[in-house]
């Protein structure tokens, strides 16, 4: 028998005896556990299937489409036969877990098999539904394979299953390190020549201004023929300036823009360049009777300063306490926060001598995030006792009148920074889209409950453009800065009225990083620190002296990049 086996070995029969041996092996009459493990709907719908030996298609699509058919209701078991194969399944939520195997197979373990399996579906697939199953339907398979090799059950558990699959591989991790180095060099390409064009075409906008380019800006047809109703002006340097004969650079400000499209601010021409258009009376009878006529003509409008960096009145009550916190928060266009940085001081302004032997009382807020700093000519342990600002000489006053500045004293200040989104007062969402030859862009804001926010001005920058945007809808008010290339969006108000508004405009088609970062500007009449102050304590006696306190948020720096 051994000189058989040895001939065999070293024959061609050997190989052949091998191969007849496998395959009746591996038949379904054979010792084979586990033909397939599927993942199946209740109607049928095959999601998952793995096959550990060799089957056609058209057959375990066949056995698969039967076992709808042959599941019964009621029974005590999970299991029934065939007359070949044996299926056992188990339910989980809407979908079977299925096992076809071999009559011959062990049935404790197959059922062992199957307890393991369904313990390992839930980890890679958290919601066990159709959509959750096929998206994850590759990782299911590989841990299918760890735990049935040739049929058979392998001894592992579930976290072997998780670390075998999970297993790192240190040439994927260098080939991913070396893939996002040239991303990321790419990146630094393509802003390097995205700010090279964008000097070019200043250069070339400030190259074109000179002459008599911005006469085109005239427009044509009955524009044309206002000409001679413009006065023209010479100054002592009429021929001298070298650009053009000396002619304003801002006669495109002119208002021919018709048809209810607003226009560019006006900003005033510069004194000593020469040759000047200007508006006489006899252009203003000129508009009035394009007016009578039909035609709309929409003055130009000077651009209105943010209120929030407007300077304070003065004060006009004996002692004054300012509250103010400047906000920076840098949002990313795709959701999430990249900084979020709140700044705040408590500022003491005294106008007469006789009060400035105080103490001040305080209030702070719950908000535990915040960290406060008293000034070093402080009693910080006073505050940390009792929330009281006085000096640490009881017996030295505070600065008054001019000597305080003209933003008083400052008494404490805090900071706090945070990655929670909900934090933000106001989040930006913007979605420029691309169709024909035009592209149109979607703003959206949405504000919390925590503030009501005033003078909101959303400013979107655009591409270079021949005319003003087209404004389809919006919530609020806009202007076009065609100088800087901005469209502002205007809210004088968001409470719980608005605490949501859109805008929609249409420009020429242009890349969708044309309109970014969008800077927001508003302010508050609450801030983060809730911080109030409850007293005036006098130090001599006597009656607590009147206050005013001021409390303000405003924005320092609001980006969505």
């Amino acid at each position: 028998m051994v000189t058989l086996l040895a001939t065999l070995r070293t024959s061609q029969a050997w190989k052949k005896y091998r191969f007849c041996t496998k395959e009746k092996w591996n038949s379904d009459g054979g010792r084979t556990v586990v033909l397939a493990a599927s993942i199946v709907s209740k109607t049928g719908k095959v999601l998952v299937s793995r096959q550990f030996v060799d089957m056609s298609r058209i057959r375990i699509e066949g056995l698969l489409a039967a076992f709808p058919k042959l599941v019964g209701t009621g029974k005590q078991h999970t299991y029934f036969e065939t007359e070949n194969v044996r299926y056992v399944y188990q339910p989980i939520e809407a979908l079977y877990l299925l096992l076809v195997t071999n009559k011959n197979s062990n049935i404790l373990e197959d059922l062992t098999t199957l307890r393991l399996l369904s313990k390992i579906v839930p980890e890679y697939s958290y919601t066990l539904d159709e959509e959750g199953i096929c998206e994850h339907a590759f990782e299911l398979i590989f841990a299918f394979d760890e735990i049935i090799s040739l049929g058979h059950k392998e001894n592992v558990t579930v976290a072997q299953v998780k670390q075998y699959c999970e297993m790192e591989s240190h040439e994927e991790k260098l080939h991913k390190l070396v893939m996002q180095s040239k991303i990321n060099e790419t990146k630094d390409v393509m802003k390097r020549k995205a700010s090279e064009i964008d000097k070019s075409k200043i250069e070339k906008n400030k190259g074109d201004k000179g002459g008599f380019g911005p006469l085109q800006s005239l427009g044509s047809g009955k524009m044309e023929n206002s000409f001679s109703d413009l006065s023209i002006s010479i100054s002592g340097t009429a021929f001298g300036s070298g650009s053009g004969f000396g002619l304003s650079s801002d006669v495109d400000s002119f208002p021919t823009k018709t048809k209810g499209r607003p226009t560019s601010s006006a900003t005033a021409a510069p004194k000593g360049l020469g040759m000047k258009l200007g508006k006489s009376q006899r252009t203003n009878q000129f508009l009035e009777s394009l007016k009578a006529e039909g035609e709309v003509i929409l003055e130009d409008v000077q651009p209105k300063h943010s209120l929030s960096q407007a300077a304070a009145p003065p004060p006009t009550d004996p002692i004054t306490l300012s509250v103010e916190e400047k906000l920076s928060v840098t949002l990313k266009r795709d959701g999430g926060i990249s900084n979020f940085d709140v700044q705040g001081t408590l500022s003491l302004q005294i106008l007469n001598k006789e009060n400035g032997l105080i103490q001040v009382q305080v209030r702070t807020g719950e908000n535990q995030a915040i960290i406060f700093k008293t000034h070093p000519n402080m009693n910080k342990e006073l505050f940390t006792k009792e929330n009281i600002l006085g000096l640490k000489d009881p017996s030295r006053p505070f600065p008054t009148g001019q000597t305080g500045g003209s933003e008083g004293v400052g008494l404490l200040k805090w900071r706090m920074q945070s990655t929670d989104e909900s934090m933000v007062p106001l989040t930006i969402n913007c979605w420029p889209s691309s169709s024909g030859n035009n592209t149109y862009v979607s703003i959206e804001y949405e504000a919390s409950s925590m503030f009501d926010l005033r003078n909101v001005v959303i400013s979107v920058p655009l591409p270079s453009l021949r005319e003003a945007p087209s404004v389809n809808q919006i919530d609020g008010e806009w202007r076009y800065d065609s100088r800087n290339s901005f469209l502002e969006w205007s809210v004088l108000l968001i409470d719980n009225s608005n605490r949501s508004g859109s805008m929609e405009f249409v420009v020429p088609q242009a890349d969708s990083s044309a309109f970014f970062p969008i800077s927001v500007r508003f302010m508050a009449t609450d801030t983060f620190s809730d911080l109030k102050v409850t007293n005036t304590i006098p130090l001599k006696g006597g009656n607590p002296p009147k206050y005013s306190q001021r409390t303000q948020l405003i924005t320092e720096n609001y980006l969505v990049v």
